[in-house]
């Protein structure tokens, strides 16, 4: 039987924004980190943001100069997921939004990892017992949905699909618990899962109400925001997540049903087509290039 004092090494799979930050994350919060990645690129910017984001914890007074160095040395980046997940007591996959992708991954993750490894998706979008079958160990696959910034935003969706086991679910728990993270249960799969699914109706209601020319970008971010008492508005907020991952999971959503009310808004293809992602690539819904 596995109990959360069992996790000592953890291994994600993805070294993009979400796969990083849920790696630092884990390294500060005492678990030694092995993050992988396809692309070596990918993996000396997330080695650099490491070392920029502790010495910047370390001045804000929020980390000590001792806490840093240990954070440092407990995560490691490698381009061999063999390397990475030889070891590994749970197991994150933070890589594109593709089901065949993740399917190889995880059939990969199970004839390397050890047999008690728990193997999880980050997916926001894609549920487990569309991976599980690919590996030999079904009831140790899951989803554990962290939000972005993962370093920051303290929510993670533990999905319970119908493969799933308790003990499996109890560990993902208590992980998040020891990550300092709130975790919210789901107890079945459904898309969007739990915020997903209420923040997704707001983001296509805010797609129609741009492309219908019925209010512009700034008029319904402001709506939702001095109206609603939201944070910020739909648009803002997709900036931050990203208008590449949006389009990638609408383009998900109609390839599984079929329905043209489900393809991306043309607003939205419009920028996808462009690179205009978001916060990230300087441009999005609004321009960031002079910040």
């Amino acid at each position: 039987m596995m109990r959360i004092d069992d996790i000592k090494n953890i291994c994600v799979v993805g070294a993009g924004n979400m796969g990083h930050q849920i790696s630092l994350h884990c390294a500060i919060m005492g678990f030694n980190t092995f993050c992988t990645d396809v692309s070596k690129k990918v993996l000396a910017k997330a080695d650099a943001f490491v070392d920029k984001y502790l010495s910047g914890r370390v001045e804000k007074g929020k980390l000590t100069t001792q806490q840093a160095a240990a954070a440092r040395s407990r995560i490691r980046f490698m381009p061999s997921m063999e390397d990475a997940a030889k070891d590994a007591d749970y197991i994150i996959e933070a890589v594109l939004e593709v089901l065949d992708l993740k399917r190889k991954i995880f059939a990969d993750l199970d004839r390397i990892a050890p047999p008690h490894a728990i193997l999880a998706t980050n997916s926001s979008a894609i549920v487990s017992s569309k991976i599980a079958d690919a590996t030999g160990r079904p009831d140790k696959v899951i989803n554990l949905h962290f939000f972005n910034p993962a370093l920051v935003m303290k929510l993670v969706e533990v999905v319970q699909g119908p493969h799933v086991s308790e003990e499996t679910v109890q560990v993902s728990m208590e992980l998040c618990e020891r990550l300092k993270k709130i975790s919210v249960h789901v107890k079945k799969e459904v898309k969007g899962f739990l915020l997903n699914r209420i923040l997704l109706s707001m983001f296509k209601e805010a797609f129609w109400l741009l492309d219908m020319d019925v209010a512009s970008i700034e008029d319904i971010d402001k709506a939702c925001v001095y109206g609603a008492g939201h944070p910020m508005g739909p648009f803002t907020l997709n900036d931050l997540t990203g208008i590449d991952l949006q389009y990638i999971m609408d383009l998900e959503t109609f390839r599984e049903t079929g329905n043209v009310a489900d393809l991306p808004s043309p607003s939205l293809v419009e920028r996808y087509v462009k690179g205009c992602y978001g916060k990230k690539t300087g441009r999005g819904w609004y321009d960031y290039s002079d910040k």
